[in-house]
């Protein structure tokens, strides 16, 4: 101990001018990251709820009569106990593959395009980054008067075809097919332009090499295009899933109080228990540490992978 000490000294001796610029970044990090993260924590192993915790009324302050509970709350939810965790896990990684997999598809065939010598190639690019550029919130309501039963362009278009309107938002089905719809085309301007820059960072020679010896389209696609996009696809394939996992805007503005139980992700019910209801904060923060954890070993295990098949090219 007296040993790290002294080199924290010295290092604070030495670098001083360095610890004295982090330092801010610290506090702010600290008090904006570490501090709800760890009262997070700690309301998870309580039973704190609306009806235990301190208040204040008018002059009145009613102290916080909740207890101390250590992992109760996490073995009910892990347990199946609480009837919702699996069930909406389950829909919460189908939802996060299938947004990230269409992010990432789409994605790679408009940066094919746009990497290529075409008329009015900058004007696509602003265009196409557009939905990006809008605030999610903004975009998110702007889809859901689309998708109105009654007043909606979609139904406007589907009645002119002689159909009946249908409830986009009303059935748990479509609701999930809507909020990918969304979802998707807010994320794949993204993806879109991080794989152009990856596209446009490829050394041009390796596909003429492999144009002379004869390669077709695919081949070249294969075994230069993607190969080449590692580093940058790895990197943003995890960004896409830590953000479509947590990505609570869409679900909840985009069908609101009409979200099923099928609809909801996990973030959008661990918000419900907060904010909605009788307010079960111990569950709501055990659910967050969940989320946090499943991300973390995601993230840990994917990293692996992929050092593990950099080290065998």
């Amino acid at each position: 101990m007296a040993t790290v000490v002294t080199k924290v000294r010295r290092s604070f001796g030495t670098h001083w001018y360095a610890w004295a610029m982090v330092l801010p970044v610290v506090i702010v990090l600290a008090v904006l990251v570490g501090y709800p993260l760890g009262k997070g924590i700690y309301l998870s192993l309580t039973d704190a709820n609306e009806a235990n915790v301190g208040r204040t009324i008018g002059v009145n302050h009613i102290a916080a009569t909740y207890e101390f509970v250590g992992l109760d709350n996490y073995w009910k939810v892990l347990s199946g106990q609480d009837g919702h965790f699996y069930s909406r896990l389950t829909w919460t990684v189908v939802w996060t593959a299938a947004c990230v997999f269409l992010h990432y598809a789409i994605g790679l065939g408009m940066a094919l395009l746009l990497n290529r010598e075409v008329r009015f190639r900058a004007l696509y690019r602003v265009l196409l980054i557009l939905p990006w550029a809008v605030p999610a919130f903004v975009a998110t309501f702007s889809w859901r008067l689309m998708f109105n039963e009654k007043y909606g362009v979609l139904n406007a278009f589907v009645t002119g075809l002689g159909m009946d309107p249908v409830d986009w938002l009303g059935d748990s089905t479509l609701q999930k097919m809507a909020a990918v719809a969304v979802n998707v085309w807010l994320g794949v301007p993204f993806m879109m332009v991080a794989i152009l820059g990856g596209l446009q960072a490829i050394p041009g020679e390796l596909h003429e090499a492999a144009e002379m010896d004869g390669a077709s389209p695919w081949q070249r696609f294969r075994h230069v295009t993607l190969p080449g996009l590692r580093p940058v696809s790895g990197t943003v394939i995890l960004l896409g899933v830590i953000w479509t996992f947590n990505m609570f805007q869409v679900i909840y503005l985009l069908i609101g109080q009409g979200a099923s139980s099928d609809s909801e992700i996990l973030v959008t019910y661990a918000y419900r228990l907060a904010f909605q209801g009788i307010r079960d904060y111990a569950g709501s923060a055990t659910y967050g540490i969940l989320i946090l954890s499943l991300l973390l070993v995601f993230a840990t295990f994917y990293r692996r992978m992929l050092a593990r098949q950099e080290a065998q090219r």
